[in-house]
């Protein structure tokens, strides 16, 4: 377990956030444009991960760390929930459980994110998607709050077509970027994240997501509890 002197100090007036399950970054890179100092924590290691990162399991980690911090996501992997995963009849844990326990042990703010698959299992879910934000994806997660209000836009209709999982992207479609798909350039510019690779664009969070989600935050709270 890394030593908490691993973790860089605050810098106010930036809230320092804990990037839980991190991948390569994509929620991080939200946070960081809404106002937030990050810290990425994972299991494996993230060569690409754009920003502070410590390896490390990151349920144990929020259970020893988390109170360092001023802001808590965590993305526990949606193996167990995704469509892709069940039609294989792959096995996987259910880390959503854990980790919010985990995560209330801090007494920190946080948001847990998750696949359309794993919506039953989060509480009061508030739906994200990238026509949310003009993308060109549609890309649904789900987030559930610690207890402040998280409020989305208005859901406009999919009216755009979308190319099958995984396979390449016909003309007037929308990609969905899953499984071992093509057009890995495309992916980088719809989704906003051109550091990625494959890997890290199939599991995602679009930083247009986060970027809100942080902004909202920020404005009911942060503001609040620096004043």
């Amino acid at each position: 377990m890394p030593h908490p002197t691993d973790i860089p100090p605050r810098s106010r007036p930036r809230p320092l956030l804990l990037d839980a399950f991190c991948c390569q970054g994509g929620a991080a890179a939200g946070y960081a444009a809404a106002g937030f100092d990050v810290v990425g924590v994972d299991i494996s290691p993230q060569p690409r991960y754009p920003y502070h990162f410590i390896q490390a399991e990151a349920v144990a980690f929020i259970r020893e760390h988390g109170a360092a911090f001023d802001f808590i996501h965590a993305s526990p992997p949606c193996q167990a929930y995704s469509d892709a995963q069940r039609l294989h009849g792959n096995a996987h844990p259910d880390l959503i459980a854990p980790t919010r326990a985990a995560l209330e042990s801090t007494g920190r703010p946080w948001v847990i994110e998750n696949v359309g698959g794993a919506a039953a299992e989060l509480h009061k879910p508030a739906l994200l998607c990238g026509a949310m934000y003009g993308l060109e994806t549609y890309r649904h997660r789900y987030f559930e709050t610690s207890g402040w209000t998280l409020t989305p836009p208005a859901h406009p209709a999919h009216l755009v077509p979308q190319a099958k999982m995984g396979r390449p992207i016909p003309p007037g479609h929308y990609g969905q970027f899953v499984g071992n798909f093509s057009g890995v350039a495309h992916a980088r510019r719809v989704l906003g994240v051109p550091w990625m690779n494959r890997d890290g664009i199939r599991e995602c969070i679009p930083p247009a997501y986060t970027r809100a989600i942080g902004a909202q935050y920020l404005t009911q709270t942060w503001a609040e509890a620096a004043a």
